[in-house]
């Protein structure tokens, strides 16, 4: 077993890192208040190839492999998770999804810009109806011959007013429930395609989470992701990877606040000492630093089976349930070693809190990844 990163490896973290502290650490608390989308942090990122890292270089990309990705969103997120989301949804879930089964004429229009960050992508699974029970789409797409007509809502949306390029999953032929539903591949502009209010939310504020509404859009055949009936297969083996990079945005908010909170305990002094001298607080930072490696640890294997082609799924499930739960306890107990000042919002602490919570919700909740490890280990 190895554990030493290549040197390349080693080179994107130490970009990600430089990247997050010079380019997303000025304003991100300015762009968390206001719901400010990082607009000008994301146009350079993907210039810099974050937004297609593990798009082979024929199509745009920076042809990395997925711990690499791993290593840039602990990075990014340690910094600003609102960024670091954008850079999960184009990566894990449009760009493999569209690199993965997509055709050549689907790659050609669509993913080298996605990869070459260009434009960003989203993907729509979540309904009113349709959370966790992805099976009960009510969007549909009826087959009208050459096209498909769509219609729904979609909610919960991850670059919903700032994507260009949108996959969605719906209903084509109800009858046969999750073997009826198609992906297909909708572009902002397409008639009858609306954006709907951003949603005010608790954490990741700089991000864009909005409603979607189709009425009778009319989507060409040729848009269609896969054989038919092919949609919901291609949405749970999508996500499959998408659990990676949120794994490893709650991976980066764990350790985030756990840096900052071991530099305040050497800063910050109490009954003649720093706090970081009394035990209530080495046995913190103690825990938090374990956990925060274990949480690596399934990050980085999860990441590893994919890049050798092995299964993942039950890996990356472990990885976004541990890793998540890590992330809120972290954050937590890393305000409360801030003390008072953990709960001003110029000691960072705070945010990573309320980003945290997030990551033990979208891409499957931890209820969700608790029933796949399941299913996996008693097959």
């Amino acid at each position: 077993m190895h554990f030493d990163l290549s040197e390349e490896q080693l080179m994107i973290q130490q970009a990600a890192r430089d990247f997050a502290n010079t380019e997303l650490k000025p304003g991100v608390i300015e762009r968390d208040e206001h719901q400010k989308f990082p607009h000008e942090q994301i146009k350079k990122l993907g210039e810099l190839g974050f937004l297609g890292m593990m798009v082979d270089p024929k199509y745009n990309g920076a042809g990395m492999d997925t711990i690499s990705y791993v290593l840039a969103m602990e990075e990014l997120s340690k910094i600003d998770a609102s960024a670091s989301v954008v850079v999960s949804v184009n990566n894990s879930l449009v760009c493999y999804g569209l690199e993965k089964y997509g055709t050549e004429f689907q790659k050609e229009k669509y993913l080298k810009p996605l990869a070459a960050g260009e434009k960003i992508g989203a993907f729509c699974l979540s309904e009113p109806e349709a959370g966790s029970d992805a099976t009960s789409q009510h969007s549909t797409a009826v087959d009208m011959g050459d096209h498909y007509l769509l219609n729904g809502t979609k909610n919960w949306i991850t670059n919903g007013g700032n994507a260009s390029t949108y996959l969605v999953i719906a209903q084509t032929n109800p009858a046969l429930r999750h073997k009826g539903i198609n992906a297909l591949i909708v572009e902002k502009g397409m008639e009858g395609f609306t954006v709907g209010p951003k949603e005010n939310k608790l954490g990741i504020r700089g991000s864009d989470t909005h409603s979607l509404m189709f009425t009778d859009v009319k989507i060409p055949k040729e848009n269609r992701i896969g054989e038919e009936g092919f949609g919901f297969t291609f949405a749970m083996k999508t996500l499959d990877g998408g659990r990676i990079g949120i794994a490893s945005q709650a991976l980066g908010i764990a350790s985030g606040a756990y840096e900052l909170a071991l530099q305040y305990s050497k800063e910050r002094k109490a009954f003649g000492k720093p706090i970081s001298g009394h035990q209530a607080i080495q046995f913190k930072l103690a825990d938090m630093a374990t956990e925060i490696e274990a949480a690596r640890m399934l990050c980085l294997k999860a990441a590893w089976l994919k890049d050798q082609g092995l299964p993942y799924a039950q890996a990356s499930s472990m990885a976004k349930l541990f890793a998540s739960q890590v992330a809120m306890k972290t954050s937590i107990e890393a305000v409360q070693i801030h003390g008072g000042y953990g709960f001003v919002k110029e000691f960072h602490v705070e945010r990573l809190m309320r980003d945290a919570k997030i990551t033990q919700i979208y891409e499957g909740t931890s209820e969700i990844q608790r029933m796949i490890i399941a299913r996996e280990i008693l097959k």
